[in-house]
């Protein structure tokens, strides 16, 4: 039996999910930031600083007591967190690490031949030279093993040792021991992550069942394929074996879509249309999301469930941009308003405001622009200037 889902029901447990239903003053500890972070899975890393990096805008989104040094804490001394792939650059509890090896194996059958595509014959001649540096010499920067004469030919031309480190990284050999003005510093794993996380195996059954079931669980609900891109971890295919698999666990449920959205039949676990009022809803106020926030990762999901279509446009040349080169999506309660374009300026100290989209039949009333002002406010002091500064035009 199929269970109809209204679309406002939907977007409260997702929000829920997402860690955005949460009071966002509520005191957050370094305890509750590695809750937080084990909740939503996954914190994207991006080197963009239009405002603060991505992974500071997204804890802080969710808890405007977040602390930048608690974070760094777990990732850098207590090491309860790594950092590695979902679908890009992400913070990890470390206690998934035990299922990233699985990844690892994977990564080691395909990478050789997909680099050697990339960068041609021999690209793999600095890997042993590079991996006993690392082994002799302890944690480095791309730049301590740089090979002599190497040019720069733009973002993806690596010379030789950065290849390799960056080979050993994605196959598990080496980790991030921490960042110096956002360079990666790599080591070797063991000198990184703990024993305890770093020991154990787990069977491939086992590895696809945690994948497949603690995304779902993250999702609330949720498609085969939007199960197996949740960590990017698994196929389509198993995913959806492993819901043919564990059926009498799961109920079918359809989702109501956002006004000219498509249907979608989705799974949840059995229990989920029972605990549906245990889900708060989102607060009230505005908040500014990082254009890399995992709620809206899934841009097919976030225009059926909010029906917001966005995309970042840093790569689309500027002539094509419909908005800009990094706009900030706008949350006020369970709806996406809108998108803003700002940048923080150091050197003035201000939050510099160029424009505001809000979506049609979303009112600029004075009610809601001050609680976007507010927001604003909030963004400011966290991303370290004195004020914000409403361009001219900035309404549209």
């Amino acid at each position: 039996m199929t269970n109809l889902l209204s679309n406002s029901d939907a977007r409260r447990v997702f929000l829920a999910k997402q860690g955005l239903s949460a009071p966002p003053n509520r005191a957050l500890t370094k305890a509750g930031l590695l809750q937080l972070i084990h909740d939503l899975g996954f914190v994207q890393v991006d080197s963009i600083q239009t405002v603060e990096r991505a992974h500071h805008q997204i804890l802080f989104s969710r808890n405007q007591t977040y602390r930048r040094e608690h974070l760094k804490a777990l990732l850098e001394k207590e090491r309860a967190l790594f950092e590695h792939w979902t679908h890009d650059a992400s913070i990890l509890p470390s206690a998934f690490f035990v299922y990233w090896k699985h990844k690892f194996r994977h990564q080691e059958k395909v990478l050789v031949e997909r680099w050697r595509k990339w960068r041609g014959e021999g690209f793999e001649a600095a890997f042993e030279e590079t991996y006993e540096r690392v082994r002799r010499d302890g944690a480095m920067l791309a730049r301590d093993v740089k090979a002599d004469g190497h040019v720069s030919g733009g973002w993806w031309n690596w010379h030789p040792n950065k290849t390799a480190l960056e080979y050993f990284w994605h196959t598990g050999k080496f980790a991030i021991a921490g960042r110096s003005n956002f360079q990666k510093i790599y080591d070797l794993t063991e000198r990184v992550i703990p024993a305890e996380f770093r020991e154990p195996e787990v069977s491939r059954e086992d590895f696809v069942d945690w994948a497949c079931r603690s995304a779902l669980a993250r999702l609330g609900f949720a498609t085969h394929g939007e199960i197996a891109a949740f960590w990017n971890l698994v196929s389509p295919d198993e995913a959806k074996a492993w819901v043919s698999a564990h059926r009498d666990e799961l109920t079918e449920v359809l989702v109501e879509p956002a006004l000219g959205a498509k249907a979608r039949p989705s799974w949840a676990f059995a229990d989920f249309l029972s605990t549906l009022d245990s889900h708060p809803d989102a607060p009230p106020r505005i908040r500014v999301l990082s254009p890399f926030d995992p709620m809206i990762r899934d841009r097919n999901r976030t225009e059926r469930l909010f029906g917001f279509f966005y995309r970042i446009e840093v790569f689309v040349p500027e002539p094509k941009r419909e908005y800009g080169y990094y706009v900030f999506p706008l949350l006020e309660g369970d709806r996406l308003i809108g998108r803003i374009d700002m940048k923080a300026d150091r050197k003035k100290s201000t939050l510099d405001v160029r424009r505001l989209w809000l979506e049609p039949g979303v009112k600029p009333s004075a009610g809601r622009l001050e609680r976007l002002e507010a927001e604003l406010e909030r963004v400011a002091r966290f991303a370290g200037v004195e004020k914000v500064v409403l361009l001219e035009g900035w309404r549209g």
